[in-house]
């Protein structure tokens, strides 16, 4: 294979901090490549280098005759009013016959050309973006976490177009998932030097711990080895008869060297405080709208969240998942309908905005010390910060010198300090590198609380979603299968699998059908007689007050006003629960 693109003696730093040196690599035409790395490790600023949007500090990158690289950025290049055919003539300077040709490899046909792109979906727009870059014709390409802000369908679309490309690419990520279906090679940065692996990013890190196991023992096999000569030089190198091998020995023992291992990076491990177990409903909603001022995002919501379920909020972008967290969170108000919160529970809201409300002169300690729950111990707050790789060094320094992964990282780690009950989470693995996203959704998928969010990241929800709720069309719906499974049905939608894999996959999920069956209808038996049980019990709560004001109905008391409208609420919302499950019962056993 030619080689497209290549670096020689390549070094970067920013101060005192060395970012890569002397960095020799070969790019390959069709090698697919995945650059993994801690945050602030450097990954964007080699790719920034690479395409010359950023100068090396010695060194060079050779792009040689045969090279046509593209570049994917997450920001959009489209104009006001742009349409898509306009919009590729413009990006790749080829003729109209030309880039039509190209764009209906995509389904970008005759219909889509013409349409004004902001009318488009981000599924379509994406493929509006693929498109310009074909019609450059590259042969490779550089994409910077090309998975940030895209739904679920879009991220399909990509991952299906570059697996199938005939070009070679490097990708940034931090999204295992996606690396590990598209790329078959691993870049790793890491000390300030790359590793280039021939195989996807599991085999890789799998390799790495093999490599390191390996090392660890050879290298107490060489320091025993070394005791041993020593002590024989020791024990006869003052003896005339046996000078001659101990001189022998110490020339052997000092061409015994040990294998470097260079100091191993702290590995993420996040705990999270657990909370006090009850089982009962965290949130339920009946006839919710949301939106805003000017529109309806979506309508006629109705759900019910127990406490301890970690709910994937899924749909594309612009479908509302993000409304839906931010009304629940009492960031804006519904339009109409009801959600209720259980009177006992506690929540914290986490946006990509929350980063905005840090106080730049405040220190890592200062801020976790603000936002630590005050039953909580000071080495919970040592080792929360641990958790997030904050040393005990770094809490005295100011939130002002921080990256932005960092603080993203610090407003995590203060909000699992608050101890809440529930977490509305959006977005909260971006900034995040790859080690760090998965650390804290095995942190949250073992913590007891209840997890409501929205996430890009493949791994991230396949690693802690127990319940998927689909916006979609205004409507909101429960998806009634696995992340697997939701994830096969935006495939299929999107004609992204083959024929035969629909047969195989449908057969799988579909299963048999009677014991499905009978193990559903077990199922909403105990559901029915679990609601019978909280309505008693709210009734019951309910009698209890009204029998208060009938002694004393000239009394005001406003925390009995308060308790009785919401138990007013909560018996609506069990009632209605209780007919839809005996209405879907009945359904099963006709």
């Amino acid at each position: 294979m030619a080689t497209l693109l290549q670096t020689s003696k390549l070094s970067k730093a920013h101060g005192l901090h060395v970012l890569f040196e002397d960095a020799n690599l070969s790019f390959a035409e069709g090698q697919k490549i995945g650059l993994i790395g801690r945050n602030g490790t450097g990954k964007s600023t080699f790719l920034h280098i690479l395409t010359g949007e950023e100068k090396a500090d010695s060194g060079e990158v050779i792009h040689p005759p045969q090279l046509r690289l593209a570049h994917l950025r997450q920001l959009d290049a489209f104009e006001n009013g742009e349409r898509v055919l306009s919009f590729l003539i413009r990006q790749s300077g080829k003729p109209e016959w030309f880039c039509a040709k190209t764009a209906a490899a995509l389904d970008l046909k005759k219909d889509k050309l013409e349409k004004e792109i902001a009318s488009l979906s981000g599924g379509w727009q994406m493929r509006v973006k693929l498109a310009a870059l074909l019609c450059q014709e590259p042969n490779f390409l550089l994409l910077d976490e090309p998975t940030n802000f895209l739904d679920l369908n879009t991220q399909l679309l990509l991952e299906t177009f570059l697996r199938d490309w005939n070009g070679g690419f490097l990708i940034v990520s931090h999204d295992r998932e996606f690396l590990q279906n598209t790329c078959t090679h691993t870049l790793e940065l890491e000390h300030g030097k790359f590793t280039l692996f021939p195989g996807d990013v599991e085999t890789y890190l799998a390799y790495k711990e093999e490599q390191l196991a390996f090392n660890i023992k050879y290298n107490q096999k060489i320091e025993t080895e070394k005791k041993k000569l020593l002590s024989f030089v020791e024990r006869f190198g003052a003896k005339a008869s046996k000078a001659t091998q101990a001189q022998s020995k110490l020339k052997q023992m000092r061409k015994l060297k040990t294998i470097e291992i260079k100091h191993r990076l702290k590995t993420v491990k996040i705990v999270i405080p657990s909370i006090e177990p009850r089982k009962t409903f965290a949130v339920k909603a009946k006839g919710l709208r949301i939106g805003y001022a000017d529109r309806v995002i979506a309508s006629d919501i109705e759900f019910e969240i127990d406490r301890g379920q970690k709910v994937a909020l899924l749909g594309e972008n612009g479908a509302g998942k993000s409304t839906l967290l931010k009304t629940l969170a009492g960031a804006i108000e519904k339009l109409d309908g009801t959600f209720a919160w259980n009177n006992r529970t506690t929540f914290t809201y986490y946006d990509q905005h929350s980063v905005d409300a840090l106080y730049p002169n405040e220190t890592i300690e200062q801020y976790l010390k603000r936002e630590m729950a005050q039953d909580l111990l000071p080495e919970v707050l040592m080792r929360m910060a641990g958790n997030f790789l904050f040393s005990k060094d770094d809490l005295e320094k100011p939130i002002s010198l921080l990256s932005g992964g960092e603080r993203s990282r610090l407003v995590l780690a203060g909000i699992l300090l608050k101890r809440p009950d529930v977490l509305l989470l959006d977005e909260p693995t971006n900034h995040l590198d790859l080690e760090t996203v998965e650390a804290l959704g095995t942190a949250l998928k073992n913590w007891n609380g209840t997890v409501i969010f929205v996430s890009h990241s493949r791994t991230f929800v396949n690693l802690i979603a127990t319940r998927i709720l689909e916006v979609r069309g205004g409507k909101v719906r429960v998806f009634p299968g696995t992340y697997e499974e939701y994830v096969y049905q935006l495939q299929e939608e999107e004609g992204l699998v083959a024929k035969d894999e629909v047969k195989e996959v449908d057969s799988r999920i579909r299963g048999n059908d009677k014991q499905e069956r009978y193990e559903k209808i077990k199922e909403l038996k105990r559901s029915i007689i679990k609601v019978e049980k909280q309505l008693d019990k709210l009734e019951e709560e309910r009698s209890g007050i009204m029998k208060l004001f009938t002694q004393d109905p000239a009394k005001f008391d406003m925390e009995r006003n308060k308790k009785l409208t919401t138990l007013e609420t909560m018996i609506t919302h069990t009632e209605a629960e209780w007919t839809r499950l005996t209405e879907e019962l009945a359904s099963m056993d006709a």
